[in-house]
């Protein structure tokens, strides 16, 4: 019986073939023990009419191997094309993005010789569950999800990753002074998670000034978790500031499958001149070998790779006059780090993989599936409404009542405009009119449609509505300013 690792490899398109090659026979000649299953991906395939960019039969590979490690790709521009890295986050359920961040002085330029963090997002929430409408002619909406087990989930993996790393500190970066329920319901389980950890620093940050703190003083950070949509971005701005983003490798974790990669593109342009730096997809799979199980061969790939850098043999990207020694292509970047397999680096930081032996204890904890106590307490009803008197149309939507449930409040742009109400300096065509029981008590369904019915029928277009109920008798709808 083999004790090879099925993995399935893609070598995607642009400078994706030769930046595999160079990493498959890096991480082979290191001693890896895989067995090598190859899919076609990217733009070939979007081009056949595949607007996936994947071909269908290629998922049987994925789930048989549950180990992908993929090379850049190419999507074309214009609409009508999905992607692939979205669209295979969502498929294998790959919930936890993993990205280090790490300057490498003074053999790469930085402004922060001393950064080492690395950042994790959350991979299938937020902003890119992708849910959007256009409401009215002049407003679109996109929704924002955060589920009480995704932010377990990823959260929980922070710490896990952080305690088989040898990291001593998770920070929190979200945004629950503006997004009290969503962000702060992210916030929320990261005090409650924190606290099985007492032996890891913990702390948070509001991401606007945890960003500032971050882009400024990166050193202060160790592991830093984060809802999908600011862990993209700043895990883009961190490899930046770290020296390059073209060095950076990623990885997609989930409960069942795993993605690794270079988090840059595929940079056409560098096409086939045996110019590009593999080190991006290389550091990707320096994580994968660590994941199925072959930390001392990640250990042997990264040290040997350090040593390069130190030694001065630079691809184009990197190479600076006084610092590198020897500029190189591809194919003798990758004969330049297996030269060194089994070398050290003298200056920068051995990379030790021990601990990673560890099982990471992942999942959600019984909280997750506790069902609180739900009542109807009343309903914002969305209208698509041209008028610009808040007054009248709130006077008139105010005599629409039914049972307990009557107008509380309209207002636009999350500002109350009715009643009593100064004017704002501007409208849109999007009015929030928010119905609200007045004696405490729960409302029904029923009385909810009739209000919706009696609105449509005075004239008013309704596009949506929000039931607004209570759970365990907190408010699960937000407040509104003014």
């Amino acid at each position: 019986m083999s004790n090879k690792t099925p993995i399935t490899i893609a070598r995607g398109d642009g400078i994706g073939p030769e930046i595999m090659q160079a990493t498959l026979d890096i991480i082979l000649g290191a001693g890896a023990q895989l067995d090598i299953e190859e899919i076609e991906i990217g733009e070939q395939l979007y081009l056949k009419g595949l607007n996936t960019g994947i071909e269908p039969s290629a998922w049987d590979s994925l789930r048989r191997t549950k180990i992908f490690l993929k090379a850049p790709i190419t999507t074309p521009q214009g609409g009508g094309y999905k992607s692939l890295n979205v669209t295979a986050r969502k498929v294998l359920g790959l919930y936890a993005n993993v990205r280090p961040c790490v300057s490498y002085h003074p053999y790469v330029a930085t402004k922060h010789p001393v950064m080492d963090l690395v950042i994790v997002r959350e991979n299938e929430e937020d902003l890119y569950a992708g849910i959007e409408h256009r409401q009215t002619n002049q407003v679109y909406q996109a929704l924002k999800i955060i589920s009480r087990p995704g932010s377990e989930k990823i959260i929980r993996y922070a710490f896990e990753y952080a305690r088989t790393n040898g990291r001593k500190k998770v920070t929190c970066f979200m945004k629950d002074n503006i997004m009290k329920l969503t962000d702060g319901l992210f916030h929320k389980v990261f005090d409650e998670i924190r606290a099985e950890y007492p032996n890891i620093e913990s702390d948070h940050w509001i991401v606007d000034i945890g960003a500032a703190k971050m882009a400024d003083t990166p050193e202060n950070f160790d592991v830093i978790v984060m809802p999908n949509l600011y862990g993209d971005i700043l895990s883009d701005v961190a490899a930046q500031i770290a020296g390059s983003v073209g060095l950076a490798g990623s990885a997609n974790i989930g409960e069942s499958a795993s993605m690794f990669e270079a988090i840059h593109g595929s940079a056409p342009r560098r096409a086939n001149q045996n110019l590009a730096n593999p080190s991006g997809l290389l550091l990707g799979s320096v994580m994968m070998l660590v994941h199925i199980g072959q930390p001392d061969v990640a250990a042997k790939v990264h040290n040997a790779w350090l040593r390069t850098l130190e030694d001065g043999v630079h691809t184009y990207d990197i190479y600076k006059e006084g610092v590198s020694k020897e500029k190189v292509g591809t194919k003798q970047f990758a004969e330049a780090v297996i030269k060194r397999i089994g070398q050290n680096p003298q200056i920068l930081k051995t990379a030790d993989y021990s601990k990673a032996t560890e099982k990471m204890k992942l999942g959600v904890t019984p909280k997750s599936s506790y069902k609180a106590k739900k009542e109807l307490m009343g309903v914002d009803i969305f209208l698509d409404y041209s008028g610009a008197d808040p007054q009248k149309a709130g006077s008139d939507i105010a005599k629409l009542s039914s049972g307990n449930l009557s107008l509380s409040i309209v207002e636009n742009k999350g500002v109350k405009v009715y009643p009593e109400a100064q004017p704002i300096s501007s409208y849109t065509d999007f009015w929030r009119c928010r119905f609200l029981t007045t004696d405490s008590k729960p409302c029904s369904y029923s009385q909810v449609h009739e209000v919706m019915g009696k609105i449509s029928a005075a004239g008013y277009d309704v596009v949506k509505s929000e039931n607004l109920s209570t759970f365990d008798g907190e408010a699960g709808y937000s407040g509104l300013h003014g």
